[in-house]
């Protein structure tokens, strides 16, 4: 018989560990299907680890060290079986822009180990803002960066680093951190372009292109299965890195002195991150700050919804708030490890599931893979040109670029649209930072604008049924003395007025009014502002000859309306549906079913 005391104990120890709960039914299958996941992982993450450090403006090792301690806290902490975790070009890019706004100590641009220090203190710092929000509870909070707004963020980040990798791509020297100021630079140094730089630049991204288009059938016709294909095409990077490497070593293109020389990521340094706290000082915290919840906010947003994603698939659930202690200690871990701040990766977590990947300890076996790289590797990849990793980089965020969705928005709601495109539009032209703050902006604006005016409409009963519609829309029955008037919206401090004005505008185009009815279907909130009003209201219908009755109100909002004076001092009733009211009130009602008031509230009523 088990100990009910240990098993309570295992049960809270899991709830801070979800590993544990993983491990449960742990076997040699699982283990060979996160070992096999693993592997490819691995082999994709390389690639992506040094090209993301690149665009961050880091040593390329700083990409592998993100990819070891993260991916292991990760495991234990994170909810996802199939998440990976680990440096992503939309955090990469925001990284490159928040250092370049910095300076260092002394007022002056960073060097590159001051660089590589601000890059470990924002991870550090991201990640402690992620744990304190999921200590807080405060996962919900990510529905206030609506989806028009992260769609036009990730488009125009997509183009920014297209943009960026054309310098890489062709040998020059890109400066700037908008789409006018890298385009300015990309002119005036066009005379300067590298033609071996680029001859290997577009090979690569050639041969990216027409494998990710052709290769997959071209499998698919030897016998494999299409998820079998698919993972194969994923592995194509590691090709063009060491077909590229071995072209740059076998024709000595290291020396750029020569004729044919270019640029090579060079020197890797080997072995194992040594952990310890950045020792990074900036005059500008609150720059800094601002740059770290940017980044916190927009990779959790991303990890999130790729995570909900593939766990639907599974039937599985994932918990948002243990989901941003995860990702926060994950970023922590990167910041004493000597990496960069992290995120979830698209391909890298497809790759994962189509994979098989059954707990996240697919994510530690993936860390162990990148040790063994940084640990064998490090020479091979010194002969790695740098228009290689450009030709990736270009390749996987083509994906971040998504003009259907952006046609999908315009066509639906102009609001969202707009919001869509400011953001869009800032973020190429003054910086990632910009564009995410513009686009939250707009949105709540947007929010108010729409919740401030709600909808409301005339109702009448549909005829020999109990449904109510617009008298507009639909062909319904109506009262002259009885007015039923259907709310769209909760009611709180911003429309309370907007309510007020539109009750008494159509009081006053209904002389012979007698009873006026709000329909409360839609209201989940009525805060003390629109309580206030709806008094308000009270009184002066009562002072007109009208009576104001509710109808359909739910049951959390009437338990808040019984802490008021309303109930007892409303005019009329308060029914349980709008044709009990209809009944009641109307002359063409069976006056049969109405109901006689007790402080204000139809004895036949119950709220749920």
């Amino acid at each position: 018989m088990s100990d009910p005391a240990h098993g309570a104990e295992g049960r809270s120890l899991s709830r801070w560990l979800p590993l544990i709960g993983w491990l449960q039914d742990y076997d040699r299958q699982s283990f060979g299907r996160d070992l096999l996941a693993a592997v490819i992982v691995s082999v994709m993450l390389v690639p992506q680890a040094l090209a993301y450090a690149l665009l961050a403006g880091l040593p390329a090792q700083v990409g592998l060290y993100a990819s070891m301690l993260p991916l292991v806290l990760y495991a234990l902490f994170g909810t996802s079986s199939t998440l990976a975790v680990g440096p992503v070009a939309i955090i990469s890019l925001m990284t490159a822009s928040a250092i370049a706004g910095m300076t260092g100590a002394d007022g002056g641009a960073l060097s590159t180990p001051e660089m590589l220090g601000a890059a470990l203190l924002l991870a550090l710092v991201s990640g402690a803002m992620l744990v304190a929000m999921g200590l807080l509870r405060l996962g919900a909070l990510v529905n206030f960066i609506s989806h028009p707004v992260i769609s036009g963020f990730m488009t125009a980040s997509g183009i920014l680093i297209i943009a960026s990798q054309l310098g890489p791509l062709s040998g020059l020297s890109l400066k700037g951190g908008n789409l006018l100021e890298m385009g300015e630079s990309l002119l005036s140094g066009r005379h300067g372009v590298h033609w071996p730089t680029l001859a290997i630049g577009l090979g690569c991204w050639t041969g990216l292109i027409l494998a990710r288009r052709h290769l997959k059938n071209g499998v698919m016709a030897l016998g494999l299965s299409d998820t079998t294909a698919g993972m194969c095409c994923k592995t194509t990077p590691i090709i063009a890195v060491i077909a590229s490497s071995l072209l740059a070593w076998g024709l000595n293109l290291g020396d750029q002195n020569a004729e044919h020389g270019m640029a090579l990521v060079g020197a890797v340094s080997a072995g194992l991150p040594v952990i310890s706290l950045p020792s990074f000082v900036t005059n500008d915290w609150s720059g800094l700050l601002i740059s770290a919840l940017l980044i916190s906010v927009v990779g959790f947003v991303e990890s999130l919804a790729l995570a909900q994603t593939l766990a639907a698939r599974r039937r599985q659930r994932i918990d948002p708030d243990k989901e941003l202690i995860a990702l926060g200690l994950s970023n922590m871990g990167a910041g004493i490890s000597g990496g960069m701040p992290v995120s979830g990766g698209l391909s890298r977590s497809v790759v994962n599931f189509d994979a098989g990947a059954a707990t996240p300890l697919a994510g530690a076996f993936t860390a162990l893979g990148i040790l063994l790289a940084s640990l064998l590797l490090t020479d091979w990849l010194a002969w790695l040109p740098r228009a290689t990793l450009a030709a990736i980089i270009i390749v996987a965020t083509t994906s971040l670029i998504d003009i259907a969705a952006i046609k999908r928005t315009f066509r639906y709601s102009g609001g969202d649209g707009a919001a869509l495109a400011i953001t869009l539009i800032v973020t190429l032209l003054h910086g990632v930072e910009s564009g995410i703050l513009a686009g939250v902006v707009i949105s709540l604006v947007l929010y108010l604008k729409r919740t401030s005016q709600p909808h409301s409409a005339l109702v009448g009963r549909v005829p020999g049924t109990e449904h109510f519609r617009n008298v507009e829309r639909h062909e319904v029955e109506t009262d002259p003395q009885l007015a039923i008037l259907r709310i769209d919206e909760s009611l709180y401090f911003a429309n309370a007025r907007y309510l007020e004005d539109t009750v008494l505008a159509l009081t006053a185009q209904r002389p012979s009014l007698r009873h006026l009815v709000l329909a409360c279907q839609a209201v989940n909130l009525i805060d003390a502002s629109a309580l206030e009003s709806l008094e308000v209201i009270n009184e002066r219908m009562t002072a007109a000859g009208v009576k104001l009755h509710l109808s359909e109100v739910k049951g959390p909002v009437m338990d808040r309306l019984k802490c008021s004076d309303l109930p007892a001092n409303l005019g009329g009733e308060i029914y349980l549906s709008t044709f009990d009211a209809w009944q009641a009130l109307s002359v063409h009602g069976s006056h049969c079913g109405q109901a006689c008031a007790l402080d204000g509230v139809s004895q036949t009523a119950t709220f749920r």
